[in-house]
């Protein structure tokens, strides 16, 4: 499956009918991360999850091959800590650390970088919704 990058953020919901219309809720955690905003109009696609067995039999092993995460609808983090990167450094946080995005709009700390910087992480700590990075090398932003 291909991902376009104009994808702004990623979560698993259900559909549910109100009023006679149909809702898929927007997990408040998606606007403050600041890709999405509230009262704006965004493009919405819906991927089909694998379906449920319907007999009351035993279940198969559940395997992780969703494309989003875990079978259970709900999204792990896209990074493992010890893992290295390369990422861009966006912005920086209010205790004056790097702050990166990862797929999902996943969001990574970087302690010791600075805004505009292009480096080489290693992730320290994963968290559900954070993760937290030391700088291994600094590159050159054509590198």
């Amino acid at each position: 499956m291909q991902i376009s990058e104009e994808l702004l953020c990623l979560f698993s919901g259900r559909i549910e009918e109100r009023d006679g219309s149909y809702v898929i809720e927007v997990p408040k955690r998606e606007l403050s991360l600041g890709d999405v905003d509230e009262d704006r109009s965004y493009r919405v696609a819906v991927l089909s999850t694998p379906t449920e067995p319907t007999a009351k039999t035993e279940r198969e092993p559940e395997r992780n091959d969703s494309p989003l995460g875990r079978n259970d609808g709900s999204l792990e983090p896209p990074v493992e800590e010890g893992e290295t990167r390369v990422v861009d450094i966006e912005s920086i946080g209010e205790q004056g650390d790097g702050i990166t995005r990862v797929e999902r709009g996943f969001v990574v700390i970087v302690s010791g970088a600075e805004k505009g910087e292009r480096v080489r992480i290693e992730i320290t700590q994963v968290q559900e919704n954070v993760a937290f990075a030391d700088v291994v090398e600094r590159l050159d932003y054509y590198e």
